[in-house]
């Protein structure tokens, strides 16, 4: 777990700034709603399955000067997504929510049109990480939901890890108007310190696409005591191959409860981050991407 140099989080007075920032991934969810398939008989998240609601969160936003969030579904279901839009019309942070639908069945198109009517839903994420086949995302089902997003101006939030790259490249290439972001850096396996083969594959989407990329999660993906000095290389390359203007922060959170807390990956991925890209990752990216404001 990385040191929190805030202690106090009631204290506005860890990251002064004059651009508020945006957390562009983060989770609430209320395990009684039941739909959370991967917290049950999972001990590796026992310290993370119990409801995370908006007034758990409020101390650790006004501490990072986090003014507005972009908040993630958690589950695989359509209910999870009006209770997190029912969340959004009752939160003044949440700007947007990125919800989930079928898409192995056309029929939730309709879904689609009904909850792309409300203003804070900016798009989906197909839980792709927990589906056994790599080359799932194309599969002729599928296809639909790809020109339905891109038909309905929606994001698609690529959740994935290093063994998805190569299909991944191939799907943006083929969905080149899909507005994509990809989730967690891709989960690099920097705990085994895994690094070159989920490098070229990253340079490869970010030369050949116009996909952005999220700078989350990847302290749980990180070893036990792993600091600055693990990570910077993997945010490095991030930088060095998507630029600032197609990077943007996220939390994780509550996920990031299980290596460390708010206050202290925000500072840490301050420090990770050159000076000179704050304002792009840390706001405008996210605001642009998730129509933030517009």
């Amino acid at each position: 777990m990385w040191a929190q140099a805030c202690p106090d989080v009631r204290l506005r007075v860890c990251y002064p700034r004059e651009t508020p920032v945006i957390d562009a991934h983060h989770h609430y969810w209320r395990v009684e709603r039941g739909d959370y398939g991967w917290m049950q008989g999972n001990d590796a998240v026992a310290a993370i399955a119990r409801d995370f609601l908006p007034p758990q969160l409020d101390d650790a936003l006004a501490a990072c000067d986090v003014t507005q969030t972009v908040l993630v579904q958690a589950a695989p279901t359509v209910e999870e997504s009006d209770f997190l839009l029912e969340i959004a019309d009752n939160t003044p942070h949440v700007a947007k929510v990125v919800g989930w639908i079928d898409f192995e069945d056309k029929a939730s198109r309709a879904q689609l049109d009904r909850l792309s009517a409300h203003p804070a839903f900016a798009g989906v994420r197909p839980m792709i990480q927990d589906i056994s086949d790599p080359e799932w995302m194309h599969g002729d089902g599928q296809r639909w939901a790809f020109k339905a997003l891109i038909e309905r101006d929606l994001a698609f939030d690529a959740l994935g890890k290093p063994v998805h790259l190569d299909a991944f490249d191939r799907l943006f290439q083929r969905y080149p108007e899909l507005r994509v972001v990809i989730d967690h850096g891709m989960k690099p396996a920097i705990g085994a310190r895994e690094f070159d083969q989920w490098a070229v594959g990253m340079a490869r989407i970010a030369s050949t696409t116009n996909v952005c990329c999220k700078v989350s999660g990847l302290l749980t993906e990180a070893a036990d005591g792993d600091g600055l000095e693990v990570l910077q290389p993997y945010v490095d390359h991030l930088i060095e191959v998507f630029g600032a203007d197609r990077l943007m922060w996220g939390s994780d959170w509550p996920v990031l409860n299980l290596a460390s807390d708010y206050v202290a990956w925000c500072q840490m991925a301050r420090a990770l981050v050159p000076e000179a890209a704050h304002e792009a990752v840390f706001h405008t990216t996210a605001a642009r991407f998730y129509r933030i404001g517009s």
